[in-house]
Order: structure tokens, then C-alpha cells, then sequence
């Protein structure tokens, strides 16, 4: 399997409802507790994140986990890695992954899909906003790097502290 290159970009407002968990976790309806999470508060949560876990699978089916630096950016998140690293070989020939933030007291979970981000513009933007996060700028015409961006299917989030209170699943 190819490197995807198609991009379609997720829907602004996604889905809002609970997870699906073991009763013994005490999930109630969405308007219980303290609700549901709003997509803002998860964005804001991946927006200003350093460190992004980045979990691919390996051409055996082991997983492969890794952190990576990225920015999120037009509600996607984008991260550069070498084209012969493990997982830009790992999304070179499958492109499922799921990336989760460092906290697990402030969760944010991506599951979805990468592809290698091309178009010129958002090329210039993300290294723009690369480098005003962490004072790198990456070259983004280097052939032995690729640009992915992660276009979530589900994504999950909840504040350990309020769980299952506010545990919540968004679905693109």
C-alpha cells in the first residue's frame, strides 16, 4: 500500500457522544455529569501539545510507537518524519495510525488515517507554524522527509479528573 495522497479534509464540527466502554467504567447519558467534552476544548488541548505519540504498524503486525513534534493546523495534525524512519515506513505501506497526547489525566486521541501533505501552500504554513512552536524550521523541499497529516475517523477525549463525567467520542 502506497503512501495516500489524497486530501480530504475533516468535517469542522464532528460528532459529539459518549464512548463506547465496560458498564463498570459509570458512562451515563451525554448530559450527565458534566457532559460532553466540546471539540474546542480537544483542539485547543492538540494545538498547544509539544510531544505527540504516534502509533503505526509494522509490516509484521507488531505496533510501533514513537513521539513526534507537529503542529495542528487547519484541524489536522501535521508532523514531518524521515521517509526510512520505522513509521514513515510503517505509513508509507499502511497508512492507520492513532497519535495521543502525553497527559493521561488531559486525553486526546486521534484515530484515523495519514497521508503525505503536497500542496505548496499548506506545505509554507505548516513550517511557518513549526517553527514558531519550536524555533526549527523544517525544509520542507528535503526529499528524505515527508509531511503527513493525520485525518482523524474518531477521536477521543476526557479530564481524569472529571471522569467518566466528561468522556467523550467525536466521530468525522
Amino acid at each position: 500500500m502506497a503512501v495516500s495522497t489524497v486530501r480530504k479534509k475533516p468535517r469542522l464540527a464532528p460528532k459529539a457522544g459518549r464512548p463506547v466502554m465496560p458498564k463498570a467504567y459509570g458512562l451515563k447519558g451525554p448530559r450527565s455529569g458534566s457532559g460532553l467534552m466540546s471539540w474546542s476544548q480537544a483542539t485547543a488541548q492538540l494545538a498547544q501539545a509539544r510531544n505527540y505519540w504516534v502509533n503505526t504498524v509494522r509490516a509484521d503486525g507488531a505496533p510501533h510507537a514513537m513521539p513526534v513534534w507537529g503542529v495542528w493546523l487547519d484541524n489536522r495534525l501535521l508532523f514531518s518524519t524521515s521517509r526510512a524512519s520505522q513509521k514513515g515506513r510503517n505509513l508509507a505501506r499502511d497508512p492507520r495510525l492513532v497519535v495521543h497526547l502525553e497527559s493521561g489525566d488531559e486525553v486526546v486521541i486521534l484515530d484515523g488515517l495519514a497521508y503525505q501533505e503536497n500542496d505548496v501552500g499548506q506545505l509554507a504554513r505548516f513550517a511557518e507554524a513549526y517553527d514558531a512552536k519550536y524555533h526549527f524550521r523544517p525544509d520542507i523541499h528535503d526529499r528524505e522527509n515527508v509531511i503527513f497529516a493525520v485525518r482523524p475517523k474518531v477521536a477521543f477525549g476526557w479530564l481524569e479528573k472529571d471522569f467518566p463525567g466528561g468522556a467523550t467520542r467525536w466521530v468525522f
